[in-house]
């Protein structure tokens, strides 16, 4: 197998206490220079990065979670898909595991100069199969360890994108693969949670369900619960380059999202 060529490893990995294990696969920032170099001007730019989210996520350390952080650009490759590619919704507009377009439908590569299956092969053997193989691992042990483990993933998205739903996304999209990743007691208890919040609006099992790792690594009967937390971008940053971090808004976000988590460890401990 040829390796992809890149000087960075392909995540970055805090072992916890408890039996929590926090995923962000779409984080990262960092693409190769002979493959920026191939890319436009707004690609290299990555701008649908999940921004932010281990400084919105910066107590859970204190909660003894393990975290497994992405440091490559989902457009290197993305670590939420299935590794052959396979639509996660079809019939909708979905971006491939290695993708060719931005959110907007804008080419990645400016000479149109697309990844071959050998090149994709690469990725996935350097990038892809060290992060899944950490994630499961790191579920294993806990699981073995704990008698159960919880699977929260991480996410973040603009909370207007045409090309993926229509209008304005709800705040928090909590995914549970339409039940299938989590005990649904344990999803009813994490909306009621996110509907206490007087100005974030909230929804489960929406517009987004869970992408591949919600759906391949979340066995409630085998006591893994998984679920994914899909954000809008609004409510902790600002949406638009150059997507800074804001404060006031983030400061109300936080305590909903340790709250859940919370009731996570709850039902799983």
């Amino acid at each position: 197998m040829t390796t992809f060529e890149t000087t960075e490893p392909p995540f970055r990995f805090r072992q916890g206490t408890r039996p929590l294990l926090i995923s962000m696969p779409h984080v990262g920032t960092y693409v190769p220079p002979a493959l920026a170099a191939r890319f436009t001007e707004e690609a290299r730019g990555v701008p649908d990065t999940d921004w932010h989210l281990e400084r919105l996520y910066d107590f859970a350390d204190e909660l003894g979670a393990s975290v497994l952080v992405a440091t490559h650009s989902r457009y290197v490759i993305d670590l939420n898909r299935p590794p052959d590619g396979a639509s996660l919704y079809p019939g909708q507009s979905v971006t491939a595991l290695c993708p060719v377009d931005t959110f907007e439908s804008n080419a990645l590569y400016a000479a149109d100069d697309l990844p071959s299956e050998t090149e994709v092969a690469g990725r996935r053997f350097s990038i892809w199969e060290p992060y899944h193989r950490r994630l499961s691992d790191e579920l294993a042990r806990i699981k073995a360890q704990h008698g159960s483990a919880a699977l929260w993933d991480a996410h973040s998205i603009r909370s207007v994108l045409p090309r993926f739903f229509d209008g304005r996304l709800p705040d928090l999209n909590l995914g549970t693969a339409q039940g299938a990743s989590c005990n649904p007691a344990l999803a009813q208890r994490l909306i009621d949670i996110a509907k206490q919040s007087p100005t974030l609006t909230s929804v489960l099992n929406g517009r987004f369900t869970g992408g591949y790792i919600t759906r391949h690594y979340g066995r409630p009967a085998g006591q893994i619960h998984a679920v994914q937390l899909e954000l809008t971008q609004s409510s902790y940053m600002q949406e638009q380059a150059p997507f800074e971090y804001c404060d006031t808004t983030a400061a109300r976000m936080q305590p909903l999202l340790r709250r859940m988590l919370e009731e996570v460890l709850s039902f799983v401990e």
